[in-house]
């Protein structure tokens, strides 16, 4: 067995990191911090998107064997 994180681990990973990404841009003191937040919050949305992805193709695969 390997002790590489699962597809969905690594989803729930970046899941919580847009989370705290979101809450740090909320209080982020100025302008510029509240947007390299906001970028990093979209950045662990869009992983956790294909991560998605990715796991339902997995699953497929593993029904068809």
């Amino acid at each position: 067995m390997s002790d590489e994180p699962t597809t969905r681990e690594l989803q729930l990973e970046q899941m919580q990191r847009a989370v705290r990404e979101r809450r740090q841009a909320r209080e982020a003191p100025e302008e510029p911090e509240t947007e390299q937040h906001d970028r990093r919050a979209e950045r662990a949305s869009y992983l956790s998107e294909k991560l998605a992805e990715r796991a339902e193709s997995e699953e497929r695969v593993e029904e068809d064997t």
